[in-house]
């Protein structure tokens, strides 16, 4: 609406459709639930008018489907039915349903305040925007064949006499005319704000799908955690012990070979397989720690701190097994602090504290470095924020030029059984 290229788009003209369209609406609207209510408040003597008055409590529905069609006039967004399928089939389940729900008495107070109110405006912006404009601009054609050339009433209430005042009349007609293709948009994106507003949102059942999004964001978490045990299990149970057995076979083809080059070659192939089974034990704790799995956060975080090169006092204490994906991105929010500790803190001790209090698991990583860490530069500390908060949970980071570095991490929780982690 802000540019000249408005007044000679379609868009004055389905203002205009919208808002006639909806002043019709509203008149036979406000006539059927005025007779409905009425026929309905003088046959519920009988038990007659008990349906009747039922169906009128539903009128919304019809209304608001009509309504959210002739928002396309006006309004190119999705138009969205809020309402929900029944869970059985039936009338009785249909009723159920839609009695229940807050957008079908969101609807019926729509229909209760277009009947009594929204057409009335529609009307007037119409006759004010668009007639009466019109009126104006036709007062020469008006002039010349009811009146004669000599005079004519314009808007029943101004007597034009003459051709000067007729032309000049059309020329205030052109122009309010043109002021009345702003009003009609004006009025018309209101209208259909509040139609919007009450019975077409731009997004089904917000909450419902928030819900959805979070529990569907938990399952592909759990997914995720229980394909890398899987990972782990297999290169444990698989490779790993492949590599076992082919160490020892080596070794004891280099006990029976006789002294010399063979004996050589033996000796070193059994000292890549080793190490090649060393890199590939290293892997399969990275993935998934085995002591994690068969001891609980608190033992994997204490084998965390032994594995670093840098002192680490552990003061963490979770006598309770907590969900796996929490242990798993606690245990790696730990870790990789760990390690960054060791690669580029120049720290000469650290410090691993936390429980699980008040619904909520607490997990404190400080060292005494040179700080300077910044989580928003592309380091592993994105990705840690990124996993935490898929599960609901905060990071905080102060590490200030100089040090020292405190990693706080929040994840919401419930303890499992004591003796036993739970998925």
């Amino acid at each position: 609406m802000a540019g000249p290229g408005f007044l000679i788009s379609p868009w004055p003209w389905r203002a205009a459709a919208y808002l006639s369209t909806g002043a019709v609406t509203g008149a036979v609207l406000l006539v059927g639930l005025v007779g409905a209510v009425t026929a309905g408040g003088v046959l519920a003597v009988v038990f007659v008018g008990l349906p009747l008055l039922l169906l009128t409590a539903l009128a919304g529905l019809p209304v608001a489907w009509l309504e959210r069609h002739r928002l396309r006039l006006v309004d190119r967004e999705r138009v969205y039915d809020p309402h929900v399928p029944p869970a059985a089939a039936g009338l009785r389940a249909w009723l159920a349903t839609r009695l229940g729900e807050r957008a079908t008495w969101r609807e019926l107070g729509h229909a209760l305040l277009f009947a009594g109110l929204l057409w009335p405006v529609d009307a007037l912006a119409v006759t004010l925007a668009l007639l009466c404009p019109l009126a104006l601009l036709a007062t020469p054609l008006l002039l010349a064949t009811a009146g004669g050339g000599r005079e004519t009433k314009v808007l029943k209430v101004w007597t034009v006499t003459g051709w000067p005042a007729a032309f000049g009349a059309a020329v205030a007609g052109v122009c309010l005319l043109a002021l009345g293709g702003y009003a009609l948009g004006v009025v018309a994106g209101a209208r259909a704000g509040l139609t919007r507003l009450l019975v077409a949102p731009r997004e089904p059942e917000s909450g419902a799908r928030v819900a959805e999004l979070v529990r569907s964001r938990a399952r592909l978490v759990d997914a995720f955690e229980a394909e890398r045990r899987r990972i782990e299990r297999d290169l444990h149970d698989g490779a790993q012990q492949r590599l076992v057995a082919l160490s020892m076979t080596l070794g004891l083809a280099r006990l029976d070979a006789p002294p010399g080059p063979l004996a050589d070659r033996l000796g070193k192939a059994q000292r890549e397989a080793e190490e090649a089974l060393a890199e590939l034990r290293g892997i399969v704790h990275d993935i998934h720690p085995k002591v994690l799995a068969d001891h609980g956060l608190e033992a994997a975080v204490a084998d965390a701190a032994d594995r670093t090169a840098v002192p680490v006092d552990v003061g963490f204490r979770l006598p309770v097994r907590l969900p796996r994906s929490v242990e798993a991105a606690a245990y790696f929010v730990v870790r990789e602090a760990l390690a960054n500790v060791d690669r580029h803190s120049g720290a000469g001790r650290a410090e691993v504290t936390g429980g699980h209090r008040d619904g909520r698991l607490l997990l404190e990583v400080r060292d005494d470095g040179r700080g300077g860490a910044d989580a928003s530069a592309g380091s592993g500390l994105t990705g840690l924020a990124d996993r935490v908060s898929v599960l609901d949970g905060r990071l905080f980071l102060s590490s200030p030029p100089g040090g020292p570095t405190l990693l706080r991490v929040e994840l919401p929780c419930s303890p499992c059984e004591p003796t036993g982690g739970c998925a």
